[in-house]
Parts: C-alpha cells; sequence; structure tokens
C-alpha cells in the first residue's frame, strides 16, 4: 500500500501578523522555526509597525493579528483578544522624550507612532493642548533631533537606544500611575484573532499561540542566539536581553487576573475621556477556552 505524506500543499495556510520588534519576532519564532506546530495548518507571519497592524484590524485585514490593547474596543465585535503574547509595562513603558536642556511649551508639537496606540491614548489625556503629529515609530528619534517636532513618545528597543542628546520629559509609565490610581501594569499590545474563525479552530490557534511564547520563554538564550544570528532583531545581544526582559518575559505568556484589571482599567479611562462609544470588559470577550472540556464532558 502506498505511503501518503502530507505536504505544505495539505496544510491550511495560516497568517499571523505581528511588529517588527524584538519581542513580536521572540515570541513567535518558536512557530517560526518548527518548534512548536499546529495539525493541518502552516504559519507564515508578515511584520508591520503597530500603527499599520492597528489600522489593518480596523479593516479586518488578518485572522490573527498584534495590536495595541487601546485598539481593541473599536474592533470587538469582529476580533477577541487572545490571552497569550501580550506586553505590558511595570515601572517602565515609552518615554516622552526632547532634546537636552529644552523647555516644552503647553502646545509643543510632538510625535506619536499612531493615533490608536495606547500611548498615544494615554498622551492625548494627559496633554490635551499638545499638537500632535503622527509617524513610523522608527522616525521618532530623528524628528526631535532634526527639529520637526519639539518631542515625541519613543515605543520598542527605542526606549533603550536613544540619542546621548535626548533626555526623558516624563515616562508614560508615570503618567500610567497617575491616570489608573497605581498599582497596576500598563497594558500596551497583544494579539487578537477574528470571531467568525469555527471556534474549535480559534481555540486551538490560542493554544498553539500560547505554548509558543511558554517555549520561547523555556529556551531564551538560545532563541536569542538565533535571531540575533540570522539578523531578525534591529539590537544587539545585550539590548536583546535587557528588551526581552521588559517586554516577553513570563508574565508575557497568558494574562493574568492583575492583567485584566489593567485592561479594564484603561478601557475606564478611554470611555471616560470620550474614545470609546461603550465601556468595555475584556474577559468578556475572550474565546471561551473552556468549549471543549463542556463539549466533550
Amino acid at each position: 500500500m502506498p505511503i501518503c505524506l502530507q505536504t505544505d500543499l495539505d496544510l491550511k495556510k495560516t497568517l499571523i501578523a505581528h511588529s517588527p520588534d524584538a519581542d513580536d519576532i521572540f515570541m513567535y519564532y518558536a512557530i517560526k522555526f518548527g518548534w512548536v506546530d499546529m495539525p493541518n495548518v502552516a504559519f507564515d507571519n508578515i511584520a508591520k509597525d503597530i500603527q499599520t497592524l492597528n489600522e489593518d484590524a480596523l479593516e479586518g485585514a488578518y485572522d490573527i493579528v498584534a495590536i495595541s490593547f487601546a485598539l481593541y474596543p473599536h474592533i470587538r465585535e469582529d476580533y477577541a483578544p487572545l490571552r497569550t503574547a501580550v506586553s505590558f509595562g511595570e515601572g517602565y513603558g515609552p518615554k516622552i522624550i526632547k532634546k537636552k536642556g529644552s523647555k516644552l511649551k503647553r502646545n509643543f508639537k510632538v510625535a506619536l507612532s499612531g493615533k490608536h496606540t495606547t500611548n498615544a491614548m494615554l498622551f492625548r489625556i494627559a496633554y490635551p493642548d499638545a499638537r500632535i503629529t503622527y509617524m513610523n515609530f522608527l522616525e521618532i528619534e530623528e524628528a526631535v533631533l532634526n527639529g520637526t517636532v519639539d518631542a515625541g513618545v519613543l515605543i520598542h528597543e527605542s526606549i533603550l537606544t536613544y540619542d546621548d542628546a535626548l533626555e526623558v520629559e516624563r515616562e508614560m509609565w508615570d503618567i500610567w500611575q497617575e491616570l489608573s490610581g497605581g498599582g497596576l501594569p500598563l497594558p500596551l499590545g497583544g494579539m487578537a484573532i477574528r470571531r467568525s474563525l469555527p471556534l474549535t479552530k480559534a481555540i486551538a490557534y490560542e493554544e498553539t499561540l500560547t505554548k509558543a511564547v511558554r517555549v520561547a520563554r523555556e529556551h531564551k538564550e538560545r532563541l536569542s542566539q538565533m535571531l540575533l544570528e540570522r539578523n531578525l532583531v534591529r539590537i544587539d545581544a545585550p539590548t536583546l536581553e535587557k528588551y526581552l526582559e521588559l517586554y516577553a518575559n513570563d508574565d508575557s505568556v497568558e494574562l493574568s487576573p492583575l492583567q485584566y484589571k489593567a485592561i479594564d482599567k484603561l478601557y475606564e479611562l478611554g470611555f471616560a475621556h470620550g474614545f470609546y462609544d461603550t465601556l468595555v470588559k475584556v474577559e468578556d470577550y475572550l474565546i471561551p477556552a473552556e468549549y471543549n472540556e463542556l463539549r466533550f464532558s
């Protein structure tokens, strides 16, 4: 009897859209390197800046997509938030930077990484008179250095690598603590999955991605070395080590009760300041992971 081997042509192609920053790359590449897989599915990935991904999510472009947490209430009818591959700040986060020694006026001009990012919403609440321009996060540092803007909010790896001619005006962490009342991590980004997918398939995707992040953490040194050797990240080894402990740490594997509380507080603030048309509680929109257990019990 002939043996039938399954080929890539037989597998369902599933594209995961994520940002090109090191934490997203790290959390996905256990799949890319074949350490984690899913029956009958061939994963592929595409990397875009976070605001582009937010806009793509608004258009429903991908089944699985990385988003800013602040975007989610706008896509709640079409996407469910995933419990894994999340990034929070705990005593750190995006930074408002300016030229050393400069003074910012009340209506200073500032560059933000995108209208729907978490840092943009918090910034707009804290600085209602600032004149905002949006640009790719990779261009913000240079825009401040050349005087195109008075200040900028740095995100991703740039919070660790910005030019010595710049200084921090204010930490987004401090703004978050003041607005939220303190005691909560800063919700920055996560993943969302299309609601129209079959429920059992969506559950399987979430389980696979959770396993990928867990495996990445368990093999952090080896995976980091492979990313560096293949030039898949924009930073050197010491910076990568530090950055992953900030944004792709053990708390990134699966949302905790404290993280749920932090996301809900973010949405309370957004609703109170007119950014959302309704008050959203994130746990109300999760994939019902218990479905399979109940179905086969």
